[in-house]
């Protein structure tokens, strides 16, 4: 499975950005799918998924009620999008997109339950 994650970029506080993030390859079944994020000098987090199944969705504390996470009505897209809305300067990182199979509820929010990742788009926020 290779991930393609685009729409980073530069924005003002207060402001809005959607990001992708394009699966392709031949893996068959379900994917559940996940938002990591890096800002620098920091670890890796987590900060939204989707179980594909149900589209049941989780997310962070800090991101929550300001990010959506969603994936495209038509499965065969493969797309799963972060809708960034209210952005802080604390959301400026590299953000990764992240898939998995199989993974129970209680480990969404840890990177090492997904087996395959993107190349990161930077988000920059200005205050």
């Amino acid at each position: 499975v290779q991930l393609q994650a685009c729409g980073g970029g530069l924005v003002q506080a207060g402001g809005s950005l959607t990001l992708s993030c394009v699966a392709s390859g031949r893996a068959s079944g379900r994917f559940d799918m996940g938002w990591f994020r890096q800002a620098p000098g920091k670890e890796r987090e987590f900060v939204a998924a989707l179980r594909w199944s149900s589209s049941h969705t989780f997310y962070t504390d800090s991101v929550k009620g300001r990010f959506t996470i969603s994936r495209d009505r038509d499965n065969a897209k493969k797309t799963v999008y972060l809708q960034m809305n209210s952005l802080k300067s604390d959301d400026t990182a590299v953000y990764y997109c992240a898939a998995g199979q199989g993974i129970i509820i209680s480990a969404y929010r840890t990177a090492s339950s997904y087996a395959y990742w993107g190349q990161g788009t930077l988000v920059t926020v200005s205050s």
